[in-house]
Formats: structure tokens, C-alpha cells, sequence
């Protein structure tokens, strides 16, 4: 090896050292960006080219270090368990804020809650009986009538209210979605041209994994890479990212709750009319379900099955108290009166309304027993009672909506662990510390300072036999 091959040697040393200085301070400066990958100079040692022969001079140095990349210290298996538990929290979380709407909205129990206002009704019809004929006790009757109805037609606006804010947050949602997914096949086809001319993708992997996670959120799509660099993102089984193209999805349905059974919500690709999407996971996975049709057997839509039950609410409380008022007698005198009315066309919950606007439409006398018979009156207040009345079918509800929303919110809550548990593995996997970057800080300056004096000392050497060689005695 001649003495000038020292000075390359000592180059690439510090043309190494230089290097890894930079990814150092790259990491540094990105220790707060979200989605960032620590990065590390790779580097392998250059060899000589062993020599034989009569001319040979044995044993030798190789010719320095090379820098062969700069790897992204992520690792595919942890980022693939983030997507999926992503797909789960975002699912659970949706159903699980559906559910905790639809108890709020019921305010059970409370004061304001059905339940009391329905203690307050059968008090009312008790207080007729027992004060038949007095204007007084029917006036307070005809108003805790008219706010009981009035509370049950506000829960079930309220629930088609829920219904669509959830559908147009659909519409969010899918736009989101469908802008993932354009700017991952973005990323792909500029990730496929960069390293075919051997340049760094680092930062835009990290960029398509920070997307693909968010499409996994919202749909439970997954994830696979391909031999050219580029990923494909699947959901529902089918790609919606392949390559540098990409196939929008769009939401079909209608947007208001009575029309979900004649036209359900759901997802469809933008160029397949009528092809729905089996998505799996992710929020709009959940929103689907929450804003599906009831089925009858009560496993519908979260809102539709809420409201279903409402109107058997409304239904049955409507039927017990006509069924015996119809048999008494107001002090008119007339006979056959029912309590409750329904609006034709309207849903039974919303439609329920009270008939009588004064003592005069109140039967609560035995016919012909005169208007001061309160045992009609008595019959009705006992129907509170009965173990298949109205307030036994509306604990029955209360109850199963109570169980559905604390397993979603439990759901709920183990899904965000897992997602938390997820994230920090990968933080603590991919995550810049600076205590490494300041140790492998000083490591390149070291590095940098001794491949300086390497290349001092070759300096000096050569000063010697160029300058110096044949000069001693003069």
C-alpha cells in the first residue's frame, strides 16, 4: 500500500464519522415529530485485493469504511400490530360513544328520566280517584300526561338526531379515508422511484406508515408490502391502495333513521355501484352497525333498536291505559274514550299526544255509578303495577341498553390499552432517545477527531519524503 492510499483511508473515516454526525443531529431534530423513525449509518469495511506473486508485500490494510445506507430502525410485525389494534379501538370506541348517547339521552335513572315521569302519571290517576269529579286533580293529570308524552317524543327525536350527526360524520369520515389512501399510492410511486435511484426513503416511510395507520383506524385496512418498496392497504378483504393507485370508497344510504330499512347505510366502491364493502374494523365498520335498521330481534343498529323500543314503549303504555279508560264514563256521561292518541304515519314514540283538554274527556267512573266514581280512575293508577305493564317493559329496556353500553364501554376500554400498549412498543423500538443520540454523538466526534489525526500524521509523512528526503548532512 503506497503512503498516499493512507490519506483515502483516513478520508472515508471521516467522510464516515461525517455522516453519522448528520443522522445523529436528523434525530435529534426530529425527536418531537410525530411519526419519526430513528435512523443509523450502516457501514462496512473495505477490503484490499490480496496480491501473490515474487512482488508481493505480504499482509495488508484494507482500503477504509463505506458507507452502504442509512437504515430506519422501525420494525414491521410492531407496526402491523399498532394498525390492527387501531382498527379495534376505533370501532369500540365509536359503539361504545353510540351507546353512552343513547343513556344520556334517556337520563335513567333521574328526575327527568321516563321512569320517574311515568311514578308521577299513576300518582296523577290515583289522586283522580280518590278527588273524582274536581277540576283541580284533573288539570294536574292532564298536565303530567302531557310531559310524560312530551319526554318520550323528545328521546326519540333526540335518537334520530344521533343518527344523523353519526351518518354525516360518515361522510368525514370516508373523505378522510379516501385522502390516506390517495397519499399512500402518492408515496408509493415516489418511494419505488427514490430507491431505484438509491436515494433515502426514510422520511417517507415514516409518512405511509403514520397513513396507513390512519386508514386502519378508520376502516381496519391491512397492510402489505410488496418486492418494489411500495405497500398494498386491503379492507374488507379487497385493495383499496395498489401500487401508485388507488380506489376511493363512497358512503350509500339515506340520512334520516326511517329511511335506514329501505335504504340501508353502507359503503360501496366509488367504481362498482351496488358492490358493498364488508369492512371488519375501524370506525366506519361501527358506524355501519350503529346506524343499521332494527331487525326485530333486537340486534339492529344501535339508534334504530333504541328507538324501536320506544315505540313499544309508547305502544303498550298507549294500549293498557285505553284499554280501561274506554270502560268508564266521563261526567258528561260519555263512554268508549280513549286517553291516548296516535298521529297517523308518524312513529308511535313521537306521535303519542293526550286526547282530553279537560275534565270532560276523563273517564274515571264506572258507567252510571255518576261523576264522583273514581274506581276507572283507581284501575288505571294500578296499571304501574303490573308485571308486563309499561314501567315493567321500560325497566326491560333501560336494563338491556344500561348492559350493552357498559360491555361496549368496557370494550372500549381495552381496546385503547391495547392500542397504548402497541404505540409504546413501537416508541420504544423507533423512538429517538437522546441520551443514545448524544453517546453516539460523541462516538462520530471521536471517530472524526481520529481519522483527523490519522490523516495529519499521513500529512506529515509525506511532508517528510517529498521535502525532506536527501537533505541530512547538507
Amino acid at each position: 500500500m503506497s503512503t498516499f492510499s493512507g490519506l483515502n483511508t483516513a478520508y472515508t473515516a471521516l467522510s464516515a464519522a461525517r455522516q453519522g454526525l448528520d443522522v445523529v443531529g436528523q434525530n435529534i431534530a426530529n425527536v418531537n415529530t410525530e411519526g419519526y423513525t430513528r435512523q443509523r449509518v450502516s457501514t462496512s469495511s473495505i477490503g484490499s485485493v490480496a496480491q501473490t506473486g515474487p512482488l508481493s508485500q505480504g499482509a495488508r490494510p484494507g482500503q477504509g469504511v463505506a458507507v452502504t445506507g442509512i437504515a430506519r430502525l422501525g420494525d414491521l410485525f410492531v407496526d402491523a400490530k399498532v394498525r390492527s389494534s387501531a382498527a379495534s379501538a376505533g370501532f369500540w370506541n365509536v359503539r361504545a360513544s353510540a351507546l353512552s348517547n343513547v343513556e344520556g339521552i334517556l337520563q335513567e335513572p333521574g328526575e327527568n328520566g321516563i321512569s320517574a315521569q311515568l311514578s308521577e302519571f299513576w300518582a296523577a290517576w290515583q289522586d283522580v280517584s280518590n278527588r273524582a269529579g274536581e277540576t283541580a286533580s284533573a288539570g294536574v293529570l292532564l298536565e303530567q300526561a302531557g310531559v310524560l308524552t312530551s319526554r318520550i317524543g323528545s328521546a326519540y327525536t333526540a335518537i334520530e338526531g344521533e343518527w344523523g350527526s353519526l351518518r354525516s360524520q360518515m361522510d368525514g369520515m370516508v373523505a378522510e379515508l379516501n385522502s390516506a389512501a390517495q397519499q399512500v399510492a402518492d408515496l408509493n410511486a415516489r418511494i419505488r422511484t427514490a430507491t431505484a435511484a438509491g436515494s433515502s426513503v426514510n422520511e417517507l416511510l415514516d409518512k405511509r406508515s403514520s397513513l396507513t395507520a390512519t386508514i386502519a383506524t378508520l376502516a381496519g385496512g391491512t397492510a402489505r408490502e410488496t418486492a418494489d418498496g411500495s405497500v398494498e392497504v386491503l379492507i374488507g378483504g379487497n385493495a383499496i391502495v395498489s401500487g401508485d393507485s388507488f380506489r376511493p370508497v363512497t358512503v350509500v344510504g339515506g340520512y334520516r333513521m326511517e329511511d335506514a330499512t329501505a335504504d340501508a347505510v353502507h359503503l360501496e366502491w366509488a367504481h362498482r355501484p351496488g358492490a358493498a364493502i364488508a369492512v371488519d374494523g375501524g370506525e366506519l365498520a361501527a358506524a355501519v352497525r350503529v346506524l343499521a335498521p332494527a331487525d326485530g330481534a333486537g340486534t339492529g343498529g344501535t339508534f334504530a333498536e333504541a328507538a324501536e323500543a320506544l315505540n313499544e314503549f309508547a305502544t303498550t303504555l298507549a294500549t293498557s291505559v285505553n284499554a280501561v279508560h274506554s270502560t268508564g264514563e266521563s261526567s258528561t256521561g260519555a263512554t268508549g274514550l280513549d286517553f291516548f292518541g296516535f298521529d297517523p304515519g308518524v312513529p308511535a314514540a313521537r306521535g303519542i299526544s293526550v286526547i282530553p283538554t279537560d275534565i270532560s274527556g276523563i273517564a274515571s267512573g264506572t258507567p252510571g255509578s255518576g261523576a264522583y266514581n273514581g274506581s276507572v280512575a283507581d284501575a288505571i293508577a294500578q296499571i304501574g303495577l303490573d308485571p308486563a305493564g309499561p314501567d315493567a317493559v321500560w325497566s326491560s329496556i333501560v336494563t338491556g341498553i344500561g348492559v350493552a353500553s357498559r360491555t361496549a364501554s368496557q370494550q372500549s376500554s381495552l381496546a385503547d390499552i391495547s392500542a397504548d400498549s402497541a404505540v409504546g412498543a413501537q416508541l420504544s423500538h423507533s423512538a429517538v432517545d437522546l441520551d443514545e443520540e448524544n453517546i453516539n454523538m460523541l462516538t462520530f466526534q471521536v471517530a472524526y477527531q481520529g481519522a483527523a489525526r490519522v490523516m495529519t500524521a499521513v500529512d506529515e509523512m509525506l511532508d517528510t519524503l517529498i521535502n525532506r528526503t536527501g537533505v541530512v548532512g547538507r
